[in-house]
């Protein structure tokens, strides 16, 4: 009998703490509600195919890089001045400090209406219209750009000085402004930048933004001034090459 009551006890018991489980279960789903995703299919796939693309970027830069590596190990024993300066050859075009020739386009920046028409002094353009312009184009897969025969690279600074818009301290106040842009693909480029709505931006400001047709071959000249790296020293190498 004692035993029978030990069986229903521990019966009860077990119940009890699934019970009290599930319960807990309950409160904790009822507490922490899923966070549904809420983007529509349309977002979904525009979301998916640049991370496509950033993963086929990455994917091409880590090719790039470990063939470097294989080309300077296989050189390095028979002739390592020759890998050295093959690899800063690399670097230099990485670094925008070589010519470069290619396919491309050219977009020309000029007045919409004159001064004497409109009757009143016309601001130049403004640094942030021309930052959205190349960071465009930059999305479309521009691969070199110079504005006015003068590079654009990473470290290159577009900013307002005392009211005149300047890059890397060379004023940008003469029209018409000419972009050069190479691309892989320059008809891709000349097709996306014509259905683009930026240059209903620059009209805005009295500004209009002609793309050329797409050219067989263009130069776009090295970038000329100093690159200065901040925040970055050489490495001092103790005693013993550690």
């Amino acid at each position: 009998m004692k035993q029978t009551n030990w069986k229903k006890g521990m019966s009860f018991s077990f119940l009890t703490m699934i019970f009290g489980l599930m319960l807990a279960i309950q409160f904790q789903t009822i507490k922490e509600p899923i966070v549904r995703d809420t983007r529509d299919m349309w977002q979904l796939r525009e979301d998916l195919k640049k991370e496509q693309q950033l993963q086929v970027e990455l994917l091409s830069e880590i090719r790039k890089y470990n063939e470097i590596i294989e080309t300077y190990e296989a050189e390095e024993n028979q002739n390592p001045e020759v890998a050295l300066k093959e690899t800063l050859n690399v670097l230099k075009e990485e670094a925008g400090l070589t010519e470069v020739t290619g396919p491309g386009i050219i977009i020309t920046i000029n007045r919409l209406f004159s001064e004497e028409l409109i009757g009143e002094p016309l601001p130049n353009i403004s640094p942030e219209l021309l930052k959205r312009l190349i960071n465009e184009l930059n999305s479309y897969d521009a691969e070199e750009i110079s504005i006015q025969g003068r590079r654009v690279i990473n470290s290159t600074v577009i900013r307002d000085i005392n009211g005149q818009t300047k890059m890397d301290n060379y004023s940008l106040h003469t029209y018409p402004i000419e972009i050069k842009v190479i691309s892989e693909n320059a008809d891709k480029l000349y097709n996306r930048m014509n259905a683009s709505t930026t240059d209903e931006d620059f009209a805005i400001d009295n500004l209009n933004l002609s793309v050329s047709n797409p050219i067989d071959s263009m130069t776009i000249p090295a970038y000329e001034d100093t690159i200065r790296v901040k925040n970055m020293k050489p490495l001092e190498i103790e005693e013993g090459g550690k």
